[in-house]
Parts: structure tokens; sequence; C-alpha cells
């Protein structure tokens, strides 16, 4: 029988070449000292693949389709075998795999592994990570409930705002004008095949750079980095010290990445999945969505910030980051790479982690979604001694959700425009057409309201309020 078995392995090794396939790996050299610090690249890796896993176990259930979407995502999550486990994975290995990434690019941008000759290990870097916020992004509205939808549809109104491309953007993200059936399927269609074949395609030109390229040694005080004698350098060492990726140094990624796998396993056996929160409904302005929290921050950005300012920060912030990204390795090509005699280098990742958890902390704690116990208005704080239609017009601003977004005067929301002197702005034609059509982060409420609801919201928002300053 052993003999037997021998045979029919070489017969495929011969035929096939297998051996062939992991003979890099038993020949491939290391620097000795690449510890515990190099395990992060290959955790990403493996999060990768529990994604995969995955995603194709929920594909075979999920329906991407605007009628049923919703309903087979119940299915998965509460009768379907080890549904909710296999739901709950696949969200915490999304999370999982933006935390490793962000460490992995972290390590190698303070050991300055960036540097010749691994400048498009660091540039393929940048697009993986990049990629991968995309695939996190598309996957939300996947869950097809009243946060997935919402979610996206603001991040999307928002990507609307850039000057010049942004209705493009949204039209071609969102497959028309509002959020639909259509816009369902290309977000699966992103996230299911364009996405992947991308990532698929830099993660193997990635590996292929590190076997090409050789994995970065550790640095050292006053070890200088000079692109024309590293190379020989390099190879002298390798060939003096160096171990081989098996056995000798890939049994601790293969420790660590078993660990991350526990623990996802872990987080999602006994927490699960972000609960389904209702079917969308776009006409529900109460419903109260949270981004994922590796978009927190972000979404944070867009609350604090000036609305003027808001249309150029969408546009030119993440150009910027990614030009910035990009051209690391062409600012500082050679010279010391231990992050001890580059200061500046710590001081960068140390207020880039305390800007983004403050910022996270503020996406928090404060609504960048609707206020929904802002306090109701009355005739007496807002137009005192009202006329009956303003009366009832008060009423229908407190009642169909209005206050939620807007203020008038200290009263009400802010992701909406301040409503205190809209009169000044907008003309009687234009405030309706704004109320029955929607507008930016705004549902229409032509089918919901009244005309006789109608004509006394707009009464009361053409009336003088209490306190009213025309410079608001």
């Amino acid at each position: 029988m052993k003999k037997a078995l021998k045979n029919i392995w070489n017969w495929v090794d011969d035929r096939g070449g297998l051996s062939e396939l992991v003979k890099p790996l038993t020949t491939h050299l290391v620097p000795p000292e690449s510890k515990w610090n190099y395990v992060w690249g290959s955790a990403t890796l493996s999060c990768l693949i529990i994604q995969v896993v995955t995603g194709i176990a929920l594909a075979f259930l999920y329906q991407p389709s605007a009628d049923v979407a919703y309903q087979s995502l119940q299915y998965i999550e509460n009768q379907a075998f080890l549904g909710s486990f296999i739901r709950g994975l696949h969200n915490w290995g999304a999370s999982g795999m933006v935390l490793l990434m962000g460490m992995h690019m972290i390590r190698v941008y303070l050991f300055a592994a960036y540097k010749y000759p691994r400048e498009m290990s660091w540039i393929t870097g940048v697009v993986l990570m990049a990629l991968t916020i995309v695939m996190a992004f598309t996957g939300q509205l996947l869950r097809w409930d009243d946060n997935g939808v919402w979610s996206s549809v603001v991040a999307a109104e928002q990507m609307g705002r850039i000057p010049l491309i942004g209705d493009s953007i949204a039209h071609f993200l969102m497959g028309g004008e509002n959020i639909n059936g259509e816009t369902l399927n290309r977000f699966f269609s992103l996230h299911v095949f364009v996405i992947p074949a991308l990532l698929f395609s830099f993660v193997a030109y990635h590996l292929f750079l590190v076997f090409r390229n050789g994995i970065s040694e550790p640095p050292k005080v006053g070890r200088y980095l000079n692109p024309k004698t590293y190379r020989n350098w390099y190879e002298n060492m390798l060939k003096e010290k160096g171990v081989p990726f098996f056995p000798n140094a890939i049994w601790r990624d293969a420790v660590f990445s078993a660990l991350v796998l526990i623990v996802l396993v872990f987080i999602a056996w006994f927490v699960g999945a972000p609960e389904l929160v209702g079917a969308p409904d776009l006409t529900n302005v109460k419903v109260d969505p949270k981004p994922d929290w590796y978009f927190t921050w972000i979404f944070a950005i867009f609350a604090l910030m000036p609305r003027d300012i808001g249309s150029y920060v969408i546009m030119l912030g993440p150009v910027l980051t990614i030009t910035v990204l990009l051209a690391v390795p062409f600012l500082s090509k050679g010279g010391e790479r231990s992050p001890l005699k580059r200061p500046w280098a710590i001081g960068a990742v140390a207020f880039l982690i305390i800007t983004i958890c403050g910022l996270w902390y503020i996406g928090d704690v404060e609504p960048w979604h609707p206020k929904f116990d802002a306090e109701p208005l009355s005739e007496y704080t807002t137009v005192p001694e009202a006329k009956p239609s303003v009366q009832r017009g008060i009423n229908v601003f407190n009642t169909a959700g209005c206050l939620y977004c807007h203020k008038i005067n200290d009263q009400g929301g802010i992701r909406g425009p301040n409503l205190t002197n809209v009169q000044n702005r907008l003309t009687k034609e234009q405030i309706i057409i704004r109320i029955v059509n929607g507008a930016e982060n705004m549902p229409a409420y032509g089918g919901s309201l009244s005309k006789e609801e109608l004509e006394d919201v707009v009464d009361f928002l053409l009336k003088d309020k209490k306190g009213s300053n025309p410079n608001n």
C-alpha cells in the first residue's frame, strides 16, 4: 500500500510538478533576525483566505435581489446550518484584515522596508490597502438592511459632492439617481467579482516581489542603505547567515495566524455578526445607521467639517492621501532605516494613530446621523403668536422627522443645513421642490406629506423666526 501511494505521488509530481510549487519555500533564505515583527503580512493573508472561504459559503445562500436579499440573510442568520457563525466569521474576518493590514504597513514604514529595492512592494501594498477598503465598503451594503443601506447611501452621496465627477461616481455606484435593485447588483458584482479579481492579482504580484527582492532585514542604528551596493551586501549576508523560510521562519507565521483564527472564531461564535435591523426603507429617517467601526472615523470627519469645504475635502483628501503614500519610497531611497534615527517617522505614526482613535471616538459618540432626541419645537420658541397654518407647520416639522436633521435656532440636528433663515436662501418654489423630491442625504417627502401638510410646513419655513439672524 505504501509503495502504491508513493508511486501515485511520484506520477502526480512528475506530471504536475507539485514539488516545484513548494520548492521556493524550502530554498528561499531570510535574514536570521526576522522574528515576530514580520508576522503581520502573513496574518493579513490568512484573513483574506478566511474571507474567501466564508464568502463562498455565504454566496451559496445569499440572493442578490432587492426583493429577497434581506430574507435570504435572515435565513442564513436564523435557519441555515452554522449560518450565523459563518456570517459572523466573515464580518470579523474583514475587521481583522483591515486591522492587520494597518499593522503591517506601520511595521514596514517604521522599519523603512519601503526603501530600495522594495519600492514596488510598498506601492502594491498601498493598492491592496485601497482595494481592501473598497471591498469592506461594498460588503456593508450587501446586508441590505436599514443600517447597511443607509450607511452606504450616505457615503455614496458624499462622493456625489465631489466637483465635476461626483454625480457620475454616485450614479455609477447607485445605478441611477436613487438607491434601487440595480444598486445591490452593482455592489454585489464589485464585491464578489471585480474587487476580488484585482485583489488576488495584486496579492500574487506582492508575494512574487517578496521572493524576488527578499524580506528586509531588521534595521540597525548606523547601518546605512546604499542603493548602489545594497543588493550585493544583502545576497552575501543571506549566503553567510540566512535561514530557510521553511521551516525556520514560517512557523512564527503559522502560530500567529492560528492565534488570529482562534480569536476570530471565538468572536464569531460568541458575538456574531451585526444584527439585521430591518429591511431597507429610504423614507424612514428615524433609522440610526452606524458604519462599520473602521469607517467611523471617516464619517466623523464628514460630520465635523464645515459643509462649505466638504466637497473639496472629499475630492482632495483621498487623492492627497494616496499620492503621499505612493511617494513615500521616492522621498527617501537610502540612508538610515532605524526608527531610532528617524524620530519623525515615529511621530508621524503616533499622530496618525491618535488622530484616527480620536475621530473614531467622536464618530462613535457624536451623531453624524439624525438627532432623534431633539427637543420638539413650539410656537413660543420659534414663531410667537403664529397663525394656525404656521402652528400646523411646526407640528409637521416635528412629526415628519425634519427636526432630526435640521436646526431651527438652537434646536434640532446638524446633519442637514440650518433652516433658521432658509427664506433668505431659497424661494418658496425651491423649498417645495426640495421637500417633494428630496436632496442630499434627504428622502423625498412627496409621497408621505399631504398637500395641506406641505403648504403648512412651507408656510412655517417662510415665516420669520424668533431670534433669526440674516448672517446664519
